[in-house]
């Protein structure tokens, strides 16, 4: 994606737009653009211990997490409307499931893991932005995780995908003791 930072407006509303769509595809330098150095995702519990860490660090990992687990993944904003220091977000978030989506527990451990479906989904996602100093220092979001479910075939769970879940779950716990 790689913008020059020159032509990046610091208009709130612009700032985090473009932090949501750099999800899909953006380099870390296009997050240092957009993102405070101090910047909090509030959304960010289940997500790898990479991303609970302040600034573009944070935000890029969670990109990565998610592209692997979505193919195609892309973003469609429908509204964004900023008030002070404030930005609402409504999108789409859309892909394919194409990898397994891993979730963590608070302590960092692997708690749950979906094997891909190769389903596709758009899911319906309300972000929430605090920006400062032309750049995003809060996050927070409402999605539609129960859309997201339904559309990947995650529930209701049938007794063969619980297996595979379970199987997928040993795998990746036995990839992270090897990497560690």
């Amino acid at each position: 994606m790689g913008t020059n930072p020159a032509v990046v407006s610091s208009d709130p509303v612009s700032v985090a737009v473009r932090s949501v769509l750099i999800m899909a595809d953006g380099e870390f330098a296009d997050f240092e653009e957009v993102v405070h150095p101090e910047a909090r995702d509030r959304e960010n519990k289940i997500q790898p211990p990479s991303s609970r860490v302040a600034g573009p660090a944070c935000f890029y990992s969670t990109a990565l997490w998610l592209r692997a687990a979505f193919a195609g993944l892309h973003y469609d904003i429908h509204h964004a409307i900023a008030d002070g220091d404030l930005v609402a977000v409504n999108s789409t978030m859309n892909g394919r499931h194409m990898a397994p989506w891993v979730m963590y527990t608070a302590e960092g451990e692997i708690d749950t893991v979906f094997p891909p479906t190769g389903r596709t989904f758009a899911t319906t996602q309300s972000h929430w932005f605090r920006v400062a100093d032309g750049k995003v220092i809060e996050h927070w979001a409402n999605r539609d995780d129960m859309g997201h479910a339904l559309q990947l075939g995650w529930i209701p769970p049938t007794p063969v995908y619980l297996a595979r879940m379970a199987r997928a779950k040993a795998k990746a716990k036995r990839a992270a003791r090897a990497g560690a």
